[in-house]
């Protein structure tokens, strides 16, 4: 990876992920995991403080080191052991159901590979795990989204990120279904502030 990519991208993705809406937004999702979780992207480690005791391990996904570093930092403050995975969504290093929840914040619009990532959650989730998610994407207003078409390219080349994605469909064409979900608009420019929520169990 270049500078850029390994270390310019995601200390810019670190700075835009501590803003006040996201902090209010974000605790709720890692706060419900249990057992043995999975994050997807956990970058600088900013849900660590909401996952709760009944967490028994957390497996780490993270492909940049910089992130990496700074989330094992943080890993002595934690009740339970932290495994950090240096690896993308796509290919996930670990065995078929063994993990009990997967918790994503904001990191699917910057996976390759979408349906290649999802598939691989499904495949680690155990037949009665949860995802648990949070994430922007595709708006329903034609407008907002034909917006976001347009702007798709400058903003995955400059911040890693395609903002037009549909998630919910994502979700369900990789052999899950919705438990929970909510769709709605968070404070922000409309163009990045359609966001899906909620919780999703393989079918």
């Amino acid at each position: 990876m270049g500078l850029y990519q390994n270390r310019v991208l995601p200390w810019l993705i670190d700075r835009g992920m501590r803003n006040p809406v996201m902090r209010e937004n974000r605790a709720p999702i890692p706060a419900q995991a249990t057992g043995r979780v999975l994050e997807l992207g956990i970058g600088a480690g900013m849900n660590l403080p909401y996952y709760s005791r009944e967490v028994t391990r957390l497996f780490a996904l993270e492909p940049a080191e910089s992130l990496r570093t700074k989330t094992a930092s943080l890993a002595g403050i934690l009740p339970f052991p932290i495994t950090l995975l240096g690896s993308g969504a796509e290919a996930i290093p670990l065995e078929t159901g063994s993990i009990d929840t997967v918790v994503t914040t904001w990191t699917l619009c910057s996976v390759a590979d979408l349906g290649a990532g999802l598939a691989e959650v499904r495949r680690v989730l155990r037949p009665d795990g949860r995802l648990l998610f949070l994430e922007h994407g595709r708006s329903p207003d034609p407008d907002v989204a034909r917006r976001q078409d347009r702007l798709d390219p400058a903003i995955h080349l400059l911040a890693g990120c395609h903002p037009n994605r549909s998630i919910d469909t994502a979700i369900e064409q990789a052999g899950f279904r919705f438990a929970r979900i909510e769709r709605r608009y968070l404070k922000g420019p409309r163009f990045i502030a359609y966001h899906f929520t909620g919780t999703a169990e393989p079918r």
